[in-house]
């Protein structure tokens, strides 16, 4: 309808409401006449609800909004569905992404005002915004989570190898891991210096 509205800006996925069309289908909430209503949560607490209603080829989305602590708006209208054929037989569903202009095919559809796709909200993977340290950290820590070692590059490297692990796979992950620890405390230190150079 007219008088959508957007709310640009988010810096990231992460931070809106999104739908994912996989999990609809595993719930069997894509079988035409199926409504139901979907809750969001954080930390135990309701953030936000939506009714989805399922038609033949599309879903009908019902719920409210408000920009800012407004007025609540409410809002209905649909969302309609493709299929692509998989390599394995059998079909996958997306979205067609409602926002004015797009019809992209995509999996997950993010909520502002309307639920639209990543693109049209100008939205990064919480990984495409990160700065080189702190990937180089996330990816540390990965590494000593499979080591089963204490979470966090500033507890040091080496606390032993797993159980089961061959030496040479664990060599390699500590020298991984002690780079890629370089890396994120070199880019600590670099923010920590840009930081002090403000003052």
């Amino acid at each position: 309808g007219s008088g959508r509205h957007w709310q640009f800006g988010a810096d990231t996925t992460d931070d809106y409401r999104s739908i994912d069309i996989r999990w609809l289908k595993r719930e069997g909430l894509l079988e035409s006449g199926i409504s139901r209503r979907i809750t969001w949560s954080r930390g135990g607490e309701v953030t936000g609800s939506i009714n989805v209603q399922s038609e033949p080829g599309r879903v009908i989305l019902d719920y409210r909004h408000r920009d800012r602590g407004g007025e609540w708006q409410p809002e209905r209208y649909p969302v309609y569905l493709d299929t692509t054929p998989c390599h394995m037989g059998g079909v996958r569903h997306w979205f067609l992404c409602p926002a004015r202009g797009c019809g992209r095919r995509v999996a997950i559809l993010y909520g502002g005002a309307i639920f639209a796709c990543r693109h049209c909200y100008r939205l990064a993977y919480p990984s495409q915004r990160e700065k080189p340290g702190d990937r180089a950290a996330r990816r540390a820590d990965r590494i000593r989570d499979k080591m089963g070692w204490p979470g966090g590059i500033l507890e040091g490297g080496d606390w032993g190898k797993p159980k089961g692990m061959h030496l040479r796979t664990y060599e390699r992950l500590c020298r991984e891991h002690d780079a890629l620890s370089d890396r994120a405390l070199v880019g600590i230190m670099d923010h920590l210096n840009h930081l002090s150079g403000r003052f």
